[in-house]
């Protein structure tokens, strides 16, 4: 008999285990801890006991046949999917299975250039051809918006071999596309349509929030539970429609997800479910009063301008996420990098990021609304203590790449190393981005120009947080032997 939605297998399972004191003769070493009583007291004497390991009353996340699979069959329900895959290493491993699963090598894929890392490197896995549709971008906000119908149409008229288009669901920003059209389009040319919704868990449960990726019909989509959704650090979904097979789409993620799975993490996904589909609905209405609040708030300090709806115009922004408190910071003179680390260093508050003209502080089911007021009152002091003129800043977030050759040859071409400033003209070997929020500035096989290389060295000088390159400093970069 189905479940309902209060029941949490995995949950359950693991309550029913602790009753019953099992002598461990198998992994983790730490033995429910005592092997490691400093974890234990650091962690909680009862968290380190649930961890354990795969085992016939617990079920085997690479072939769930019991409570595993019951808490997947109750996640696919609340989602409004045909399947839910649990995932323990983030939402990268689920775009990666969810991108291996519809390209292999040689076969296009359309996308956005300001997608996450994880596709680009999921490109590099399977050996797929991206086929960009670069996207507008707010001259006055500097970032990088959705993507347009007619150059989606374009790009699959163009291409129309290509197997695939994936959409973010919404951007990092909260700037979300028209997926309904994108999705029909996609199917009339008998491609698939895949959502990267690691920010749009809260879409499943809001109310007024723009379309989830299952219902407006997309393929696949992959979900940052840990997000917005409240489940531990790491844990992830991966949704399918009815029209993807489970048992293929569970090849790859075998491919490149632990055998040994947290059941702290499997469990934190299993009980944050039930939140959601019991309490999501209101929780999300009252993080949106709290942004909308905020908003209202923040843009009566002058100076600051925390952008919603008005910036939806039906095409390029279709729609926008309202839980997102997204500041641009460039007219009261400071780079949103720098009104990120003041908010850090002088005000304890940690906000999720800030690159050359924004902030962006997430708000979701953990929110108080004393929080929201003294995130506002430090931006006020900001302004009052460090604010001065607008000065000259790079304006533009998003810089159209020029592909010389696909992400998988250029990672595993012969490189050399150069000064960062000797680079221009050469093909980059490696991933070069501001984490967060992990948009590539280059990809492997992208050409180096003057422009990018401007926009990382302004950003080096504003403190922004560059990974990727293997050098951690970002002095050189790794470029193609004779490109």
């Amino acid at each position: 008999m189905p479940r309902s939605q209060e029941s949490a297998p995995i949950y359950e399972a693991l309550l029913e285990f602790e009753k019953k004191r099992v002598v461990p003769f198998d992994v983790p070493g730490h033995k429910r801890g005592r092997g490691n009583p400093e974890l234990a007291a650091f962690l909680g004497a009862r968290c380190v006991a649930m961890d354990v390991n795969s085992m016939k009353p617990l079920d085997n996340l690479c072939h769930p046949t019991s409570v595993i699979r019951e808490a997947a069959a109750l996640a696919a329900d609340a989602f409004g999917a045909a399947h839910a895959f649990f995932m323990v290493g983030g939402t990268t491993s689920a775009v990666q299975a969810m991108v291996l699963s519809a390209v292999k090598q040689g076969e296009k894929i359309i996308l956005p250039r300001n997608v996450h890392r994880s596709v680009m490197g999921a490109l590099v896995l399977c050996g797929a051809i991206p086929v960009y549709v670069d996207p507008l971008c707010d001259e006055r906000l500097g970032i990088p918006l959705g993507m347009r119908l007619k150059d989606v149409e374009k790009a699959m008229e163009q291409h129309p071999d290509a197997k695939a288009v994936l959409v973010n669901n919404p951007t990092y920003y909260g700037v979300c596309s028209d997926l309904v059209s994108i999705v029909r389009m996609a199917h009339a040319r008998g491609m698939l349509c895949l959502a990267d919704e690691a920010h749009g868990t809260h879409f499943y449960f809001g109310e007024g929030l723009p379309v989830s990726a299952m219902a407006a019909g997309a393929d696949m989509a992959a979900v940052s539970m840990h997000k917005s959704g409240g489940s531990l650090t790491q844990s992830s979904l991966l949704l399918a429609g009815p029209t993807m097979q489970e048992g293929q789409i569970s090849r790859f993620i075998n491919l490149t997800q632990t055998t040994s799975a947290s059941y702290l993490l499997l469990s934190s996904l299993d009980i944050s479910r039930r939140n959601l589909a019991l309490r999501g609905r209101e929780t999300f209405r009252q993080v949106v009063k709290m942004a909308e609040y905020a908003r209202g708030e923040i843009n009566t300090i002058g100076g600051y301008y925390a952008f919603s709806r008005e910036l939806v115009n039906g095409d390029s922004v279709f729609d926008f996420d309202l839980t997102k408190l997204a500041v641009n910071t460039l007219d009261i003179g400071l780079a949103g990098i720098e009104v990120y680390d003041l908010l850090r260093d002088d005000y304890d508050i940690q906000i999720e990021f800030g690159d050359l003209g924004n902030i962006l502080a997430y708000l979701s089911v953990g929110d108080r609304p004393r929080d929201i007021e003294r995130l506002v009152s430090a931006l006020a002091e900001i302004r009052r203590r460090f604010g001065g003129a607008r000065s000259g800043r790079i304006r533009q977030e998003y810089i159209e790449p020029d592909v010389a050759v696909s992400p998988q040859q250029a990672f595993y071409s012969d490189k050399q190393t150069l000064p960062l400033r000797d680079t221009v003209g050469y093909v980059c070997g490696e991933f070069v981005m501001c984490y967060p929020p992990g948009i590539p500035i280059l990809a492997p096989g992208e050409r180096i120009t003057r422009e990018i290389l401007d926009y990382i060295l302004y950003a080096k000088e504003k403190g922004c947080s560059l990974t990727g390159p293997e050098d951690p400093d970002v002095n050189h970069l790794n470029v193609l032997k004779g490109a």
